[in-house]
């Protein structure tokens, strides 16, 4: 049985394709899925259907974002994007107002949430899909 030696050049191919498929895919992480509010909006706003939407919706959650919310956000141009981040401790809860469409986050606002509204969000993030 006669093995065949891999030549440079067979090693120099495979290094390539490699390189392509890994490239590929950091590739469209990168500059096709939406890494802030601003780009969210954008995606949303401009899409040409739902379903082209739907790859955005993480699993689980479909639910949460009907074709009514959809068709609403094309027909309407937003007054302002704003993006937050929750976060709670013990029984506070904050709301950080975060610079949406920057490369780096920048604080705006941080508040402590008033007990209705923090009931609110546990309770959206807790429910049965």
């Amino acid at each position: 049985m006669l093995i065949k030696r891999k030549t440079p050049a067979d090693w120099i191919w495979f290094f390539v394709f490699c390189f392509i498929i890994v490239g590929g895919s950091v590739f469209h992480v990168l500059f096709f899925t939406p890494k802030n509010s601003l780009e969210m909006y954008q995606e949303l706003h401009f899409a040409d259907s739902f379903e082209d939407v739907q790859s955005l919706i993480l699993d689980g959650y479909e639910n949460n974002f009907t074709e009514e919310d959809f068709t609403y956000i094309q027909a309407n141009t937003a007054n302002r994007v704003g993006q937050f981040t929750l976060m709670e401790f013990g029984e506070t809860s904050y709301v950080i107002m975060t610079s949406p469409g920057t490369e780096r986050l920048k604080i705006l606002a941080v508040e402590a949430l008033p007990e209705d509204v923090r009931e609110f969000f546990l309770e959206l993030g807790t429910e049965e899909f």
